[in-house]
C-alpha cells in the first residue's frame, strides 16, 4: 500500500523538476499576459534559451493529432521576395485548424505558431519546436510578431505545432525569404 501512495508523489516531484528552469520569457511569446491578436516582439540580443519544455517525457504523451483536411498556414502580410524595413511586422495566418494556446493538454485539430529565423523551412513531425533566438513561439496563440531584422535576406518560416509544442512538420509549414533594408 505504501508504494502505491509514493507513486503520485514520485510523478509529482518529477514534474515540479522539469519546471524548474528559468521563468524569464521573451515578452510578447509564451506571456501569459498577452492577448490571441497582441503583437510580439523579437529581439535576439535579449533572449534567452529556454530549453525547459523539450525535456519531457514523450512516451507518455499523447500521439501527434491527425491535421484536419485542407489545414493550411501562411503569412498573411509578406509575400516571397518581398523587401522589408525593420522591425518587420509578420501576420501568420491558419485556414481549416484553430489556433489555441500551448497547453500541457492537447487538443485535436488546433495548435498555435512559432517562427524560425534564417532556420530552416520547418521542424520534423513530432519533434519539439527548440526555444530559442531563431525559433520563436507564439503560445498564447498571438497572430502577429515584430521582428528586429539586420539589413539582408532572411529566411522565415512559419511552423505550426500542437499544445505541447510538437511539431506538424511541413504539412503546416510554410517559408518565404525576406530582404531587410
Amino acid at each position: 500500500m505504501k508504494k502505491i501512495l509514493s507513486i503520485p508523489a514520485i510523478v509529482l516531484m518529477g514534474l515540479m523538476s522539469c519546471n524548474s528552469g528559468s521563468s524569464d520569457s521573451t515578452p510578447g511569446t509564451d506571456s501569459t499576459a498577452t492577448s490571441a491578436d497582441s503583437t510580439a516582439t523579437h529581439d535576439s540580443t535579449s533572449m534567452k534559451t529556454d530549453t525547459s519544455h523539450s525535456s519531457m517525457n514523450m512516451a507518455s504523451v499523447d500521439p501527434l493529432p491527425a491535421i484536419p483536411a485542407g489545414a493550411k498556414v501562411s503569412f498573411k502580410n509578406l509575400k516571397d521576395g518581398q523587401t522589408a524595413t525593420s522591425p518587420v511586422k509578420v501576420e501568420m495566418g491558419a485556414t481549416k485548424i484553430a489556433v489555441d494556446s500551448a497547453s500541457k493538454g492537447i487538443k485535436p485539430a488546433s495548435g498555435h505558431f512559432h517562427l524560425l529565423i534564417d532556420a530552416g523551412d520547418s521542424t520534423a513531425t513530432g519533434v519539439v519546436v527548440p526555444k530559442d533566438s531563431t525559433h520563436l513561439h507564439f503560445g498564447n496563440a498571438q497572430k502577429t510578431a515584430s521582428l528586429p531584422l539586420t539589413p539582408g535576406k532572411h529566411r522565415l518560416a512559419i511552423q505550426f505545432a500542437d499544445g505541447i509544442h510538437r511539431s506538424y512538420g511541413n504539412k503546416l509549414a510554410t517559408a518565404i525569404t525576406v530582404t531587410v533594408k
